[in-house]
């Protein structure tokens, strides 16, 4: 199947954006739990890595078209320049979990987005990451102004 196929049959495989809010539910399996049955703290992160991945991918940020240097003539991509999280309440083996992105700031050089992990209506892990516009050889880009015009309700 065709990659354009892929996303026709699976609509909302990457979410969903609504009144700027990207929502992507998550079940907890037991790959992602520890010893303990909760779920290991790494998990919360890549939970939010594929959040904030599918978040600019709806908001029209590709990462191909990045990577294929479409946007400034020179491949790059988006990385994480600093994080912050809190674990509020532990995660559990067959929970439904939704990861919230929202956008809250940015620079020339950088995007902040704030994300939630919730079970139900409780919040169960935060997280803040500020995200910059790198080359392949490692070097900070500015972001072009037509990226961040894409991105829902981003507020400086």
């Amino acid at each position: 199947m065709a990659e354009d196929e892929s996303e026709t049959a699976w609509p909302d495989i990457s979410g969903h954006i609504h009144e700027g809010r990207h929502v992507l539910p998550v079940r907890v399996y037991f790959e992602d739990t520890d010893f303990s049955g909760f779920v290991y703290h790494a998990s919360y992160f890549r939970w939010c890595e594929r959040g904030r991945s599918d978040f600019l991918r709806l908001a029209g940020i590709e990462h191909a078209a990045l990577a294929g240097g479409v946007h400034n003539g020179e491949p790059c991509a988006f990385a994480v320049r600093r994080i912050g999280a809190d674990f509020l309440k532990p995660g559990r083996i067959d929970d439904i979990l939704e990861v919230q992105t929202v956008a809250r700031a940015s620079t020339k050089a950088s995007i902040t987005l704030s994300q939630t992990i919730i079970r139900g209506a409780a919040p169960i892990f935060t997280l803040e990451a500020q995200c910059v516009l790198v080359s392949f050889s490692g070097k900070l880009l500015r972001i072009p102004n037509e990226l961040l015009a894409r991105i829902p309700q981003l507020s400086s």
